[in-house]
């Protein structure tokens, strides 16, 4: 197995929704914000070289939203999902499965292109990939809620299914095993209605794609919980059960979203679950 970091992008969002009721005096120290009180947010994918499967882990915002749209985020830097697969020697074409922690349109918006000019067919990115996502998230991104309707764009995930490439994992209980060689993913419900965090056996090591379980190392004391969360309280009991496994077994967290942060590890402190080191991954392979 080979692993290999893919920036999709930046982007800015609110900093006190991204941080909920956490005053700005507090999460400020770690996510310093703009005139406009935007902060700068990575969007992180993963590409796992495993025999003759080239999986790649979320896929970023994409590019075919309208321009009106796009002005609310404030997309810049010089990274793109296309340049580098192409500086890691890939094409869209070569992979063969997208896992999509979920369908909120940071993360999969990028699954979806136009297939025309005139911007009036779409059609998937990745023409030989395996989309993968879990039945209960699927009806609820295709149903949404009114909280969540605005991140929840039937552009980027309605051509997956009607493409016939999209595959549902099935989810038992909170972990569910060996969904594919050397993963397991951990079902969380307080960011939205079953969230896929996937984590990886590599060489001994354990690395968890920490999606939006964990937007930043700012993110790690319990009370830091994104305002965009359905189930704030929910997202607490879930954050602390999984940075103590995370802490206990040394688990590698892979931070989609920290601008700064590839990676990080946690441990066990008087004041709970704190953060150890920082560290890009390839430190750690």
């Amino acid at each position: 197995m080979k692993l290999h970091v893919v920036n999709t992008g930046n982007f800015k969002l609110d900093g006190g929704a991204m941080f909920g009721v956490v005053p700005k005096t507090l999460w400020e120290r770690t996510n310093p914000a703009d005139e406009k009180n935007m902060c700068t947010w990575s969007m992180r994918s993963l590409l796992i070289e495993d025999g003759d499967r080239l999986m790649l882990i979320d896929c970023g915002i994409g590019d075919k939203q309208s321009e009106k749209f796009f002005s609310h985020y404030y997309l810049h830097g010089d990274d793109s999902l296309d340049g580098n697969l192409k500086k890691l020697g890939f094409s869209r074409d070569d992979i063969t499965d997208v896992f999509l922690t979920h369908l909120h349109f940071d993360h999969c918006g990028g699954a979806v292109e136009w297939a025309n000019d005139d911007h009036t067919h779409t059609r998937t990115t990745f023409k030989n990939a395996h989309f993968w996502s879990n039945e209960l998230h699927w009806k609820w991104a295709t149903e949404p809620n009114a909280r969540e309707k605005a991140s929840f764009l039937k552009e980027n995930i309605l051509p997956i299914q009607e493409s016939g490439q999209l595959k549902y994992i099935e989810r038992n209980g909170r972990i569910t095993e060996k969904v594919f060689p050397n993963m397991d993913v951990f079902f969380a419900d307080g960011h939205t209605e079953s969230q896929m965090i996937p984590i990886l056996n590599y060489n001994g090591k354990k690395i968890a794609f920490m999606a939006d379980l964990l937007p930043s190392t700012g993110h790690i004391p319990l009370p830091y919980v994104m305002g965009y969360d359905t189930r704030p309280l929910l997202t607490l009991d879930e954050k602390g059960q999984f940075l103590n496994k995370c802490a206990d077994e040394e688990i590698i967290m892979f931070l989609e979203h920290d601008s700064v942060n590839e990676c990080c590890t946690v441990q066990h402190t008087e004041k709970g679950v704190r953060l150890k080191d920082t560290f890009k991954l390839e430190e750690v392979l």
